[in-house]
């Protein structure tokens, strides 16, 4: 690593949990980001500071005056853009030395199954059960550990499926596939513009913590907040052995 680099990442090779070694491992890792919104931004502005080495961020939606209210990676000049792109401008500017793909399409399920197998962590900002539960179900198979987050209104969730780990619970089992999404969205319900910010920034932890297998990650808990009453709250998460994706693959073996 170069003087220059050992400068920017100075406050983090300090730390005994990640020192040289760990910043290193940290440039050389991929994570991959599911929506550059609300949750997104905070994410890969995060993860692009911190030094993560290779960014893929897959968004097909264009910025949206609405959108600017609570999604900092983008500015008046971004709207029209694709947000991926936007998304990329800023992380360069930011920090030039991180690796930036960029997803502007709708992908399908095997060109989506694709880039999960490539990253290191996924991290889902997306904002409907569809893709949630896609992701659930790729990084479930790829044995890759997925990120989730969600917030609308003033309520956040949290939590982490590492399907490194054989007795991780899966997305699925939190909320059981029953064939019709009624995810809230922002444009319907609205959003407090913080909340996304306190989310996704604990999505960028929890991802730098899975890829440098450090400290106690959400794994098997369900992290909610209410930003009305500043309450954070802890549930534990146990894997479901009824569950249609998990459960089945346990029975099996």
């Amino acid at each position: 690593m170069q003087d220059e680099l050992l400068l920017r990442y100075s406050r983090h090779i300090m730390l005994p949990q990640i020192e040289y070694a760990g910043q290193e491992k940290l440039t050389q890792s991929h994570a991959l980001i599911v929506g550059a919104g609300g949750l997104g931004a905070p994410v890969a502005m995060y993860l692009a500071a911190a030094g993560v080495g290779t960014l893929t961020i897959c968004d097909f939606d264009q910025v949206d005056l609405t959108n600017l209210q609570r999604q900092i990676i983008h500015t008046t000049a971004s709207v029209g853009q694709n947000k991926a792109m936007s998304a990329q401008a800023t992380i360069a500017a930011l920090n030039p030395e991180v690796n930036v793909h960029v997803e502007t399409t709708r992908l399908n399920d095997e060109a989506l199954a694709a880039r999960v197998l490539a990253a290191d962590v996924v991290i889902d900002c997306s904002d409907n059960f569809a893709t949630r539960y896609l992701l659930n179900q790729l990084c479930f198979e790829s044995k890759k550990p997925l990120v989730s987050g969600a917030a609308i209104r003033f309520e956040g969730q949290l939590s982490v499926f590492d399907f490194r780990h054989a007795d991780s619970p899966c997305y699925h089992c939190l909320y059981p596939d029953v064939g019709d999404d009624q995810a809230l969205r922002c444009a319907d319900n609205g959003v407090f513009a913080p909340l996304v910010g306190m989310i996704g920034t604990a999505q960028a932890a929890e991802a730098i913590k899975v890829l440098l297998n450090m400290g106690q990650s959400m794994e098997g808990r369900l992290l909610l907040l209410d930003a009305l009453s500043a309450e954070w709250r802890t549930i534990r998460l146990k894997k479901d052995p009824s569950c249609a994706l998990c459960g089945q693959a346990e029975s099996v073996d």
